[in-house]
């Protein structure tokens, strides 16, 4: 059967069709909706929802904005990475970056499993403790820190918090003597898709001098970090890394410190974890000794397959400028194995955007994929059609496709999905143009033990 729907409005809950067999129910929460179901594959599950909650829209007939973008997550996407994380890199505790994606349901979660958390602002702090987290699970992750967010720091109790110039050691032997404080030193990430080191991080010669600046202002440095860059394609950059901390390590024992924290930072994906999990536990066992605590900050790597987008086809072109043969360049939504193409193309508009969810395509370089979910016409479903797809601003770099081919004839009405949608898209989204920066998610787990913790 079908999964089940619990619709959460400010009146009360409705749950329509269930079995009790196979779903778990809780109200823990307005505006949102929650499905629980494990009989069926999760990428099925997730299409099955999309499919669900899209059909019920009628744009001919809807009120303005019913027709949004909407999101659907499974949670248990999230477990099962937890789960991979601690088969393949037991001595390191994940600080989840939740900068990625502060979705509260999935730093519930990552709380319920023990995660700590990597926050980089007031406003990212206060959310992690607002759902109960101690203190002692947050590392203040950001080396330059407005002095009123240090003092807050102090005032609830996150005292781990990372440096990387002698400034802000003077900043905080004002603002927070007492905190823990954890250098972070330059790496190679020349091979990420988003480089950090140009704007954090100090060399090992200024490490050295840093070390002996902490000495002298009497503050308290507990361990070493890093970050090989977000989205990290070399795994040998935490080989070097480590090394690199190693020697901060011991520099900083000739100044009468005694380290006990290394922070390995993020760049973790998906695609490449075990490969760079194995050279990270090499260069752990090589370098450090086990009474050294190990800490990293992944983010995309827990929330980039959870989250799924649909979005609404609100204008459509017939255009004959693009061209008329697929190219190895195109990107594809559709199995394209022995299909025609057909001689039209078209400019897709969608509800949602580069300034909105798709701003994933600016910031973190990424290229999301196509796929038809649902189309009211029944046009050349046996042919690929060439499209641009393009977002509903007025700004012309509001483009999420340039070439794309998916299979039949699209109209307005129709909606496309797109997967990998998790990971720096809707927490950086804006009001530009006057659309909506928040949109509604629907949450599921695929997982019994996601299921469990979350009460779903």
């Amino acid at each position: 059967m079908a999964p089940s729907a619990i619709l959460l409005n400010p009146e009360d809950t409705i749950i329509e069709n269930y079995d009790k067999n196979n779903l778990l129910v809780s109200n823990h929460g307005r505006g949102k909706s929650i499905y629980a179901n494990t009989s069926l594959a999760p990428k099925e599950l997730v299409k099955q929802i999309l499919l669900e909650r899209a059909s019920r829209i009628d744009t001919d007939a809807c009120d303005p904005d019913e027709e949004n973008a909407f999101y659907v997550a499974d949670l248990g996407e999230v477990y099962r990475q937890h789960m991979r994380w601690k088969t393949n890199l037991p001595r390191v505790k994940p600080f989840y970056a939740v900068k990625c994606n502060p979705d509260a349901e999935v730093i519930k979660l990552l709380a319920a499993l023990g995660s700590g958390f990597d926050c980089a602002s007031k406003t990212e702090i206060d959310q992690v403790l607002g759902l109960g987290v101690d203190p002692s699970r947050i590392i203040y992750a950001q080396p330059c820190k407005t002095k009123s967010y240090l003092r807050h720091a102090a005032n609830v109790g996150v005292s781990q918090i990372t440096f990387d110039n002698a400034d802000e050691l003077y900043k905080i032997r004002s603002c927070y003597p007492n905190a823990e404080i954890v250098l972070r030193i330059l790496t190679d990430d020349s091979a990420s898709l988003c480089r950090l080191s140009t704007k954090f991080g100090a060399d090992l010669e200024t490490a050295a001098d840093l070390l002996r600046l902490a000495k002298e202002l009497d503050l308290n440095v507990v361990g070493v970090s890093f970050h090989v860059g977000s989205g990290a394609a070399d795994p040998s950059a935490f080989t070097k890394a480590v090394t690199d901390a190693k020697w901060v390590f011991d520099q900083a024992a000739t100044n009468g410190y005694d380290l006990k924290l290394l922070d390995v930072g993020g760049g973790f994906t998906d695609e490449t974890f075990e490969v760079f999990a194995a050279k990270l536990n090499d260069a752990l066992v090589d370098h450090f000794p086990p009474h050294v605590r190990i800490i990293a900050e992944p983010g995309r790597y827990y929330t980039a397959n959870a989250f799924t987008l649909a979005t609404n086809i609100i204008a459509r072109r017939d255009v004959s400028s693009l061209p008329s043969t697929p190219r190895s360049s195109d990107s594809y939504g559709s199995d394209i194995s022995a299909v025609s193409t057909s001689e039209k193309s078209y400019m897709l508009y969608l509800n949602d955007g580069v300034y909105g969810n798709f701003s994933n395509i600016i910031f973190d370089h990424q290229h999301p994929i196509a796929q038809v979910l649902h189309s009211n016409r029944a046009a050349d479903q046996d042919k690929l059609v060439e499209y641009s797809i393009w977002g509903p601003t007025c700004d012309g770099i509001d483009v999420i496709s340039e070439h794309c081919y998916l299979l039949g004839t699209l109209d307005i009405g129709d909606w496309l999905f797109f997967e990998n949608m998790g990971a720096y898209t809707k927490c950086s989204a804006t009001r530009f143009n006057g659309f909506k920066d928040t949109h509604e998610a629907i949450y599921i787990s695929s997982e019994p033990g996601a299921s469990a913790l979350l009460g779903y």
